[in-house]
C-alpha cells in the first residue's frame, strides 16, 4: 500500500498557494477601503456645499466642494493602480478574484459619478433650491 501523505515540498507549495490567495483577498479588501475613502471624500465636499453654500464669494464653496470631489477621483485612481500593480503579481489558486477590468469599471463608474457631480455643482443656481 503505497503512502499518500504529501512530501514537504508539496506541503510548502500548498501553504504558499494559500498565502498568495489570502493577499489577492487583502488586496480586495484594501481597495474597497480606498473606495470608500473615495466615496466619503466626495461626500464631504457635497455637504460642505450643501452646509456653506450661503458664503460670499458665491464661487467660493463651489471650488472648495469641486477640490474635495477631485481629491475623491485621485483617490480611487490610486487605489485603482495599487490594486491591479498586486494583482497583476499574484495569481489565483483555490479562489475567484476581482479582475483588473472590473477594478478599472469601478473607478471609472466613480469618475463619472464625480464629475456630473461636479457639472451639476457649477450648473445648479443654489437660489433655484429651497
Amino acid at each position: 500500500m503505497p503512502d499518500e501523505t504529501p512530501s514537504r515540498s508539496e506541503l510548502a507549495e500548498d501553504r504558499t498557494d494559500l498565502a498568495e490567495d489570502r493577499t489577492l483577498l487583502a488586496n480586495e479588501r484594501t481597495f474597497s477601503g480606498w473606495a470608500r475613502t473615495a466615496l466619503a471624500t466626495i461626500g464631504i465636499g457635497l455637504g460642505f456645499h450643501v452646509l456653506f453654500g450661503a458664503l460670499e464669494p458665491a464661487w467660493l464653496p463651489k471650488v472648495i466642494a469641486t477640490v474635495f470631489i477631485a481629491l475623491g477621483v485621485v483617490i480611487i485612481w490610486m487605489a485603482e493602480r495599487r490594486a491591479c500593480a498586486i494583482q497583476s503579481r499574484l495569481s489565483a489558486h483555490n479562489i475567484r478574484t476581482l479582475r483588473s477590468l472590473n477594478i478599472r469599471l469601478i473607478a471609472w463608474v466613480y469618475t463619472l459619478g464625480a464629475l456630473s457631480l461636479t457639472v451639476a455643482l457649477w450648473l445648479v443656481n443654489g437660489d433655484a433650491i429651497s
